[in-house]
């Protein structure tokens, strides 16, 4: 597949998206509009679109790359994603409701009622972390394959090419913001999805099967083991870890993350908010069991043709890009670029409101819309680009797999603090935290964690954490709250 046809085609692509960020912002670009979309945004539009958004780039190919790893992964990740489901209904039936009645535009202002001021610039302040260096590693990854397959052709550096995915993502969100990213998540939601499923078909073709041909071949396959119940100890597969950690992964990382959750406030009515989490959920699901689908075919077709990569995460472009043809090697690349920038577009977004929002005050003055503000949420969304542009170059120079998977794993981490507090608050209305300690407590959190997590085996008798891992890390923050909170005064 020619690098020049690749790169005509992601220029032709980012063209379309400044048509539409042109459309939706010419009328108003104000900072109601950048924040929450003046709270009208269709309920059917942001549940396609936020499928984009839950699905980043490393989970378009990475997912697949799994299916046939080493490790014996086959279709455990589905235990994850029905966990990942049952947290989106508890979403959508316990905190949407609260932030709702609130009238929040950043959701971290409930934490400043329940718990205090520090507590509140501390949650704020760990999505900011959490949120800057889990998109950026998002980004980084899918950035070595355009770079691999499209930009090292013409000698491109590496800083330059994440420079000017940057520079694209910001020139079609700066004005329109939130209100752009509804419709151009759904459209790349849709190049997403299209993509997976034009896969599977250009596949089978080339393999000589119909549907119903593949399906029993997965089936039949060696990739296609789902619930796995042995070995609770030391197994990373076993169903409770994965689906038990779906479930507090997804309201951590959904349900307490702005980027979400503001698509969610951009609706009018709370009901309109919920029919939105409950037919999210239900594509979810199945758009997962395709992307596993899409894995073992691929697995089937290396094997049948003698296709080997160093990295599993290169099976699935290494078939798409040099081996199916011109049409499916677009295919696949469409669906990246939408996966990719549907994250990275709502994460500066996300990142943009909740600094404006929680740090500097927008929504406790009268004059938000005023230029002056709209012109400093301008700055800030530049400063979110730039400091993403520094973290991807920083994982690039650090090029250790077993370091950056670790500093992501460790950004993952700060989410359990988060659970620890919005449980406090919701749970613990009769103790009065000690504010000040919140931030000391929310960092030691994730520190132990992460230590029980390196030395579990030898503590614990042989157990292996996996995703349940954030459930002691909440615990442990609301533990540490609790010690150092006292009965509020009648």
């Amino acid at each position: 597949m020619s690098p020049l046809v690749l790169l005509c085609f992601i220029i032709g692509y980012f063209l379309m998206l400044l048509v539409i960020s042109w459309l939706t912002s010419r009328k108003s670009s104000d900072n109601d509009t950048f924040f929450v979309a003046n709270r009208n945004s269709k309920w059917y539009l942001v549940a396609f679109g936020m499928i984009g958004t839950a699905l980043s780039g490393v989970t378009f190919i990475s997912v697949p790359g799994k299916v046939g790893a080493p490790t014996g992964d086959q279709f455990a990740y589905f235990q994850f994603v029905l966990g990942n489901a049952t947290g989106f209904i508890i979403i959508a039936t316990v905190l949407l409701p609260l932030y709702y009645r609130l009238k929040l535009t950043s959701i971290y202002s409930y934490i400043e009622q329940a718990l205090g001021t520090w507590s509140y610039k501390t949650a704020a302040g760990i999505f900011l972390i959490s949120r800057t260096i889990g998109s950026s590693f998002r980004l980084y990854l899918v950035v070595i394959v355009l770079q691999k397959f499209i930009f090292d052709t013409y000698h491109i550096p590496f800083a330059v090419t994440v420079l000017i995915c940057l520079i694209l993502i910001w020139s079609y969100t700066f004005k329109g913001g939130l209100k752009t990213i509804i419709i151009t998540d759904s459209l790349q939601t849709l190049f997403l999805v299209s993509s997976v499923f034009l896969s599977l078909f250009f596949m089978c073709r080339s393999l000589n099967m119909s549907i119903f041909e593949a399906a029993d071949a997965i089936k039949n396959s060696s990739y296609s083991k789902i619930f796995f119940f042995n070995d609770l100890l030391s197994s990373h597969f076993h169903f409770s870890k994965q689906f038990l950690g779906g479930i507090f992964i997804t309201i951590g990382m959904t349900g307490l993350d702005q980027d979400l959750m503001q698509k969610n406030l951009s609706m009018s009515h709370i009901k309109d908010a919920q029919k939105n989490m409950f037919s999210f959920t239900t594509v979810f699901v199945i758009i997962n069991i395709f992307f596993l689908s899409v894995g073992a075919l691929l697995y089937i077709y290396a094997t049948k043709y003698g296709i080997t990569v160093t990295k599993t995460d290169y099976l699935y472009p290494t078939i798409a890009l040099k081996y199916l043809g011109v049409i499916p090697a677009v295919v696949f690349m469409l669906g990246l670029t939408a996966a990719t920038f549907a994250t990275t577009d709502s994460a500066l977004t996300a990142l943009t409101t909740s600094f404006c929002v929680d740090f500097l005050g927008f929504t406790k003055n009268k004059d938000i819309n005023s230029s002056k503000m709209v012109k400093t949420r301008h700055v800030v969304h530049i400063a979110f680009s730039g400091l993403m542009l520094l973290t991807i170059v920083i994982f690039n120079a650090i090029n250790n797999d077993a370091v950056v998977s670790a500093i992501f794993k460790v950004a993952s981490y700060t989410y359990g603090p988060l659970l620890g507090l919005y449980s406090f608050g919701l749970f613990m209305k009769g103790r009065q935290v000690a504010d000040k300690l919140v931030p000391f407590i929310c960092v030691v959190s994730p520190l132990v964690c992460y230590f029980l997590s390196t030395d579990s085996a030898k503590l614990f008798g042989g157990y292996v954490f996996d995703n349940e891992l954030i459930i002691v890390n909440g615990l442990i923050t609301f533990v540490g709250l609790w010690l150092t909170s006292s009965r509020k005064s009648q």
